[in-house]
């Protein structure tokens, strides 16, 4: 293998490593797929997904199956801390990063590869998603992979060369992976850059490459077996709450609290590019001027552009959403780098650089929020000043220093510093000054309180009004999330070793519940905090039946 690849894997594999075994479970999407995972590892039940007692079928069975094998391989079992569940994320986006590397190379030379792996490495959106173990890292390295095959198989055949045999399978085997692990957006991707190029070109003969037969019987190789699996298993629910309920309920209307007006992604573009949204911009721009003369270009706008507005239309927004257009732009930041200076940095159109400059002034807002987060976090939340936060803010500041640049052409050693000071930033502000913020993580903090109280071995833990999935995978899969009335009855059930957690405001209530049958609790433990999925402050306490 190319040196290029090898250097550039261990870079992403390096700038997703801290916070991986330091950051807690967030809620509350991560802690739910983990859960679910867990409770695979629990019961040997590799089919069904569920989440305590309820099913979990809003994703397919990939990124459970790929967590599993990493708990599996981990030797904990059900035991598994948190960051063994992560290095499935952190290996997609490194995955990703190979597969943009070998596709920027292949269509722009080896430096383009370079620039562009670098860039896919060290945006905010795959710093995060890399170190949160859900879906979206792992789909977004088999919509990269689909996405290269696609476009050297376009290449070849625009140039009417020979189409190299190993692409149609890449493209097919990706495109059966991303449907086992997030349904039909890589095929949506694909089939939205298809689309956009034949109604730019009125020519689709090149589709034949593609071998369309053989490759949709592939993916229905892929996925079939499990679809067929857990629509016997689970009398045709996953289908009706996976189609029906979750992906038609967020294209109809804003489910899941999310749904938010056009413009959002435009909104978000600079924190989730971040640090190198500008120089995509001013990539895309010049790219887009040149769309009638270089098909490259033509397929990387196509790429990004359609998939883009398909998603500002749709009414459930997420910044994540728009993860796997990204790769497009990334493409065109190499690109650039292989013009003659005076071409690739040839002046912009009225309103291109009017486009250009309020994305600079995004980078700025973000860099400097990057920075006011790293001092202000610990500051506001633990009333105490971190001697971390300096050179975090630093470093956030001098990212946004390198990735300004006035020059639409960012030379490759810029790039790369660009991308290293970026690195710099998530390993302080992800493995240091996130994890430090005490306060907000109240499951790690319950889960210390039961260890440290629980009166025998068989402890279950009822819990009213904290019902964060994170409880649950930390203190157990037992754990009852309930009200107050369903802690009274949980610790009069077994008032030897259940404990019961609710706020401290409630005890009163909680003692007038265990009076009727001449009980009464005895608080063991209390823990303030802030619920960040809700915005709510709380006082808990740890509670069980006194002697």
């Amino acid at each position: 293998m190319n040196r290029n690849y090898i250097l550039l894997f261990l870079f992403s594999l390096v700038m997703t490593l801290s916070g991986l075994a330091s950051l807690p479970p967030i809620d509350r999407d991560e802690s739910r797929f983990v859960q679910a995972t867990k409770q695979m590892a629990e019961s040997g039940d590799y089919v069904d997904i569920r989440f305590q007692e309820a099913s979990r079928y809003q994703k397919p069975i990939g990124i459970y199956w790929l967590q599993s094998a990493a708990v599996t391989l981990s030797g904990k079992g059900a035991e598994a801390p948190i960051w063994v569940y992560r290095t499935i994320s952190a290996l997609g986006i490194a995955i990703a990063v190979l597969a943009i590397v070998w596709t920027g190379t292949n269509l722009f030379g080896a430096n383009a590869g370079i620039a562009a792996g670098l860039v896919m490495a060290a945006i905010f959106a795959t710093a995060f998603e890399g170190r949160d173990a859900k879906t979206d890292a792992m789909l977004l390295a088999c919509c990269v992979a689909a996405q290269g095959a696609l476009a050297q198989i376009y290449l070849a055949s625009r140039r009417n060369e020979p189409v190299a045999g190993h692409l149609w399978w890449i493209f097919w085997i990706a495109q059966g992976a991303a449907v086992l692990i997030k349904g039909p957006i890589a095929p949506l991707l694909s089939a939205l850059t298809i689309a956009v190029l034949f109604a730019f070109e009125r020519d689709g003969r090149w589709l034949s490459k593609l071998r369309v037969g053989r490759g949709l019987l592939l993916v229905v190789v892929i996925a079939l077996p499990w679809l067929a699996a857990i629509t016997w298993k689970s009398h045709g629910a996953f289908l009706q709450q996976a189609v029906g309920k979750d992906m038609l309920g967020k294209v109809a209307s804003g489910e899941e609290s999310h749904g938010l007006p056009p413009g959002f992604y435009m909104l978000t573009y600079s924190l989730f590019m971040w640090p190198f949204g500008l120089i995509a911009v001013g990539a895309g721009l010049q790219a887009l001027n040149r769309l009638r003369d270089d098909v490259r270009l033509r397929f990387c706008l196509a790429w990004y552009i359609p998939f883009w507005l398909v998603f500002e239309l749709i009414p459930t927004k997420l910044p994540h959403y728009v993860l796997p257009a990204y790769p497009g732009m990334a493409l065109l930041i190499g690109w650039l780098l292989t013009l003659q200076p005076e071409d690739a940095n040839a002046p912009l159109k009225r309103w291109q650089q009017w486009l250009w400059w309020s994305t600079a002034f995004g980078l700025v807002v973000v860099s400097l929020g990057l920075a006011a987060v790293c001092i202000g976090a610990p500051i506001y939340l633990t009333h105490s000043f971190s001697w971390w936060s300096i050179p975090a803010a630093a470093a956030a500041l001098g990212t946004g220093y390198f990735a300004f640049s006035r020059q639409l052409q960012v030379p490759l050693p810029r790039i790369g510093a660009t991308a290293a000071c970026a690195g710099i930033t998530y390993a302080l502000l992800f493995g240091v000054i996130a994890p430090s913020l005490k306060p907000i993580w109240l499951s790690p903090a319950i889960k210390q309180a039961v260890l440290a109280n629980k009166p025998c071995d068989t402890t279950v833990l009822a819990s009213a009004r904290y019902q964060e999935p994170s409880l649950v995978f930390l203190v157990g899969t037992k754990t009852v999330l309930t009200d107050v009335g369903g802690v009274a009855q949980h610790l009069l059930a077994d008032p030897a070793c259940a404990l019961g957690l609710a706020q401290i405001e409630d005890e009163q209530k909680l003692n007038g519940m265990l009076s009727v049958q001449g009980k009464s609790v005895k608080r063991v433990a209390e823990i303030d905090g802030l619920n960040y999925s809700s915005g709510d402050k709380l006082s808990l306490g740890l509670y069980r039946v006194a002697p």
